[in-house]
């Protein structure tokens, strides 16, 4: 069973190429997830048999300054989600339904009775002056699983920095290299800028507002994903903007691949993804997440991605781009086949 989290769609699109090399590998997948993660996995893979988990329903608030007050608001309601789908687990396995979980951090899909998974780049996680309690409150939930694997490379040439890389002999992750679906193709060049929007509202709305606003009848050619998984795919062109609610994989690798420049979040996911690719891009960290802040900080001290506040950004921003390296070299595919050796008991 491979559960990602819905926070955004980064957790489950990093899981893609995870469920793609279990199925190479000869295993049976269960998707098991919620809202649009669980409809991005359902149409990427429409032959698996999937499940929907309880939903936790993590909302941010319209103000990043407000981000941690409204997130302890909802933590009763993410307890309550956690202990569903403990019992959710406890019956497919009951059921020997499943015999093996990946989790990607949903700490309450997990079982003592088959091998279990934890996948998370957060063994620090960062929230202001309550880091070292977030990061202790997520570090006893990894170490519930049988095994930690974190998505990056364990040298200094690592994409996480301190996020993924801790001193501690609390817990000993394995380092499973970057996870990306996507790949760098020789292709021509369609569009000056794409824009990829992605994580929970209203952070979403109103950075798709921002762009629409500052590319509105620009000279560049400008594609915007709205990143909102629904039933049918509409693509549409406003003020010189195309603009389409979602692409499949094949379709977003090949818009990747066809533009100059790509403007999105500072997610992890999305950095993966970028760096697979050797792509240059500019970064808009969320309002009040401290992770993507340090993300986008960290690159752009190393000289790789500029980034700026979302208050701050304008068509001006992108004239800083030209003294940025931008990602190097597409990463070689990691095989992985060795680390599920642990569902077979060997």
């Amino acid at each position: 069973m491979v559960a990602p989290l819905n926070w955004g769609l980064g957790h489950a699109t990093r899981c893609i190429p995870l469920i793609n090399q279990l199925l190479q590998s000869g295993y049976e997948v269960l998707i098991g997830s919620d809202g649009a993660a669980l409809k991005l996995l359902r149409a990427e893979f429409p032959s698996l048999e999937s499940i929907e988990l309880p939903l936790y329903n993590i909302q941010y608030s319209n103000s990043g300054s407000f981000l941690k007050a409204k997130l302890l608001q909802q933590l009763p309601h993410i307890s309550n989600a956690i202990s569903a789908e403990k019992k959710m687990v406890k019956e497919l396995v009951k059921a020997q339904r499943i015999h093996g979980i990946i989790s990607d951090n949903r700490p309450g899909v997990r079982s003592k009775k088959i091998p279990s998974v934890y996948i998370t780049h957060q063994l620090h996680v960062l929230s202001g002056s309550t880091s070292w309690l977030s990061s202790s409150i997520h570090l006893g939930l990894a170490r519930k699983f049988h095994e930690c694997w974190v998505p990056d490379f364990s040298g200094a040439e690592n994409l996480s920095g301190k996020l993924g890389h801790i001193s501690s002999d609390s817990i000993s992750p394995k380092y499973i290299g970057p996870l990306s679906r996507m790949k760098a193709r020789e292709t021509k060049i369609r569009y000056d800028i794409l824009c990829l929007l992605s994580g929970p509202e209203p952070q979403r709305s109103i950075l798709e507002n921002k762009l629409r606003h500052v590319f509105k009848n620009s000279p560049k050619k400008v594609l915007l994903v709205q990143g909102n998984v629904e039933d049918e795919k509409i693509r549409t062109v406003e003020n010189g903007i195309e603009i389409i609610n979602f692409l499949t994989t094949p379709e977003l690798e090949q818009a990747i691949n066809e533009s100059e420049l790509v403007i999105a979040r500072s997610g992890y996911t999305t950095i993966m993804d970028l760096s697979a690719m050797g792509k240059k891009a500019f970064f808009i960290p969320t309002p009040g997440q401290y992770e993507q802040r340090y993300l986008a900080k960290r690159l752009k001290s190393k000289g790789i991605i500029p980034s700026c506040k979302q208050s701050n950004f304008d068509i001006h921003q992108l004239k800083r781009i030209a003294a940025y390296s931008g990602f190097k070299a597409p990463m070689e595919e990691v095989d992985r086949r060795d680390l599920f050796r642990l569902f077979e008991g060997k």
